[in-house]
């Protein structure tokens, strides 16, 4: 039987589809060759040698594990790219005004021909290098490189494991150990300010944040040199980040099973899905890593910062092409319209006027309407979600029914968010005083337990310090141990371990050094303080540890977060006139706001803090007493002066904020210790000095002390979580 005339043509079409079509020349760089293993396994033998303790293999699978990712990513993206450019356009052969037999076989037979040329560049096994959701989600919160450290810094190499530190860190910024961690490499010597890098920073923001910085420092030219290469980056990322959206379909809820939309529904819904994931691109791309918002109008704004940079370097035509480009995204900004009649006016009509918004944002910018108008009226017709990622959006954009909808929706949601806000604050106002009743009960009858060390006398407790949660101790150390104690602080000082390398952090009147416990016995090892005294140190923090326990009855044991030994001194020459404190007021575990009478738990404050103490070793200087305050930092409630012996104990929460006057002569030594209740946060050079003590002391210390040549201390091997050092 022979063929409609009709048909033949289609066939010819259909034989042509299954040919995937060839790129242009040179039009996208060739495909990265795959890894010979997939980021999953490389990344589960990383984890499997972290367990037996094999750390040149954590490196190199974790490396390897990350270079494996970044190279199936890569290629993912080059081949839908390439595949997008070849098979651009309208279909081969179409005309204007084609037959309707053929409309929907023209469309398909471009579909085919993008499916056959992303089949063609595609992996041959897909499955094989397709991270699953958790994995994928290791990788988005950079924890390769929380392995990485811990073995950089087994292996003796502080600057990457420093580096792989911070990068985990600016993912993870609420990350307490990770934070601990890096203030101990900041305190490493040799350990430099570049080492602290993001292995992972994204190139668009990384410019973007220089641009804004010379702009600041009012360099226009440095700043128009980023920022446009900032926009340039920009692109680079949103055609990766749109080309990484054409996935497979999230049924998001549904059994795929029972899914039974008929083929234009399929199309539809799949289709929104993808637009609506490259609209997502938008806040993806301003995104910082550990923020929790984007930056706003992150594109606009280049050009905001543009237009002036440009006007401060005297050119008026890039200055009014960017003006205009941002007025794209705002045409009703007051600011910048008066900008622009301003650069017209400087360079005239007839010169300003032809400057057109630059080509490429204009096709972004009718790009991006096209798809929020399709976006909106299947949110319309088929309730499929969409939330605009932009605030430029013209209303006109959004349909009439759904923009009456989404305002009764927004006026609704407001007003029962402030009624919920309202109920919630009386609820806290009763739930605060009668958890204050309560907690301040508790505190009196727990508290008061005996000192466990004889000599030691409680001389004021909370009831005589008018607050809660408070004592003073006198007698914890005798005058020698006092003087070998301070004379050790003054020698390790001098033998060069500052406080980070500041020597005023709190104020420019004082100078401010110290020494940790375990920094004291490595110098008391190599011979350069008394090994004697660094024992002394620690033995006596171990006992005021024990003292906070007892006396407070505390059912958990107490771990040390951070301790250390310190001295500040007046700078005689900076007392006259001088208004400040040694120490201005603040809470150990949370950022007080005196204004508002809250103080606020949450990073970068120590939030793991549960206690604190202060054990003095003279008073033999003028000013320097400690103090407790209300939440106002002003209404003073208790001021304990120092002695030798004398420590104040305290939990370190809002109740209990606190300051140090100025030390106006002489020098104010004292031991600082703070506690938590939460082992997972107790402090890794604690580990090791105790480790360090067992090693030293564990033989006659007679024997000891006559060597001559001690050994150098190995890096010291702690076995700890993955977190840790």
């Amino acid at each position: 039987m022979a063929l409609p005339a009709l048909l033949l043509p289609l066939l010819a079409v259909l034989v042509r589809a299954a040919t995937p079509p060839e790129p242009a020349p040179g039009s996208v760089p060739a495909d990265p060759p795959l890894p010979a293993q997939p980021p999953d396994a490389l990344f589960a033998a990383g984890a499997e040698a972290y367990t037996r303790g094999d750390w040149p293999a954590v490196v190199l699978q974790m490396e390897r594990a990350l270079r494996a990712r970044a190279a199936v990513r890569s290629r993912l993206v080059r081949c839908r790219l390439r595949c997008a450019n070849a098979t651009a356009g309208p279909a081969e052969g179409a005309e204007p005004q084609a037959e309707p037999v053929l409309r929907d076989l023209l469309f398909f037979r471009g579909l085919l021909r993008r499916a056959a040329c992303l089949r063609s560049c595609g992996p041959p096994a897909p499955s094989r290098y397709r991270l699953g959701e958790e994995l994928d989600r290791e990788f988005s919160k950079r924890s390769p490189y929380n392995y990485l450290q811990v073995a950089y810094f087994k292996m003796n190499r502080p600057a990457q494991a420093a580096a792989a530190a911070h990068t985990f860190f600016m993912a993870n910024p609420g990350h307490q150990e990770m934070r601990q961690n890096l203030e101990y490499y900041q305190a490493m010597a040799g350990i430099r300010e570049e080492d602290f890098t993001d292995l992972e920073a994204k190139p668009h923001l990384s410019e973007f944040r220089l641009g804004v910085r010379f702009y600041t420092e009012e360099q226009p030219t440095a700043a128009i040199l980023h920022l446009e290469k900032a926009l340039e980056e920009y692109f680079v990322a949103d055609a990766e980040c749109r080309a990484l959206c054409e996935g497979p379909y999230d049924y998001e809820g549904y059994n795929y099973l029972e899914y039974n939309a008929d083929l234009f529904q399929a199309i539809t819904d799949h289709y929104m899905q993808v637009l609506s994931c490259k609209q997502g691109c938008v806040t993806e791309l301003a995104s910082q890593p550990g923020r929790e918002k984007p930056l706003e109008d992150f594109l606009p704004s280049h050009f905001n910062y543009l237009q002036f940079a440009y006007y401060n370097n005297g050119n008026y035509e890039k200055a009014i092409e960017c003006t205009k480009t941002y007025l794209l995204f705002f045409p009703n900004d007051e600011v910048m319209n008066q900008n622009l009649a301003y650069y017209t006016a400087v360079l005239g009509e007839n010169l300003a006027g032809p400057i057109q918004p630059r080509e490429e944002i204009q096709a972004y910018h009718q790009r991006s309407l096209m798809e929020k108008e399709l976006l909106f009226f299947s949110y319309d017709v088929f309730g499929i979600p969409f939330v605009d990622p932009d605030s430029w959006t013209p209303e006109e954009v959004i349909p009439k029914r759904l923009r009456e909808k989404q305002k009764v929706e927004r006026e609704t949601a407001a007003r029962i968010s402030e009624e919920i806000g309202n109920l919630m604050k009386e609820i806290e106002t009763l739930v605060e005083e009668k958890a204050k009743e309560s907690a301040d009960m508790s505190k009196f009858i727990r508290e008061g337990g005996p000192l466990v060390y004889e000599g030691a006398s409680v001389t004021m407790n909370s009831k005589t310090l008018n607050g809660s949660q408070r004592v003073v101790v006198d007698g914890v150390l005798s005058a020698e141990e006092c003087r070998e104690l301070q004379r050790l602080t003054n020698a390790a000082a001098s033998a060069g371990d500052g406080y980070r390398g500041k020597t005023s952090p709190h104020t420019p009147s004082e100078t401010f050094y110290g020494v940790t416990v375990l920094k004291a016995l490595k110098l008391g090892q190599e011979g350069k303080v008394p090994l004697q005294s660094a024992y002394l140190y620690y033995n006596v923090t171990e006992k005021v540890r024990h003292m906070m326990e007892s006396y407070f009855r505390l059912e958990v044991p107490l771990h040390f977060s951070y301790s250390h030994l310190v001295c500040r001194t007046a700078i005689d020459e900076k007392q006259e006139g001088r208004s400040d404190n040694s120490h201005e007021v603040h809470v150990d575990n949370c950022i007080l706001n005196a204004e508002a009478l809250v103080c606020v738990k949450e990073p970068p404050a120590y939030t793991f803090r549960d206690y604190s103490a202060i054990l003095y070793l003279n008073g033999d200087f003028e000013g320097g007493a400690f103090y407790f305050t209300e939440l106002d930092a002003k209404t003073e409630t208790a001021e304990i002066q120092p002695q030798c012996g004398r420590a104040v104990g305290f939990s370190s929460g809002s109740e209990n904020p606190h300051g140090v006057k100025a030390v106006t002569k002489g020098q104010r030594c004292a031991i600082a210790l703070w506690f938590t209740l939460d082992p997972r946060h107790s402090e890794r050079e604690r580990v090791q000095a105790d480790d360090l003590v067992k090693m030293l002391f564990s033989t006659e210390e007679g024997d000891l002390l006559r060597e001559t040549e001690p050994e150098q201390e190995p890096p010291a091997a702690v076995a700890v979580g993955k977190d840790e050092l």
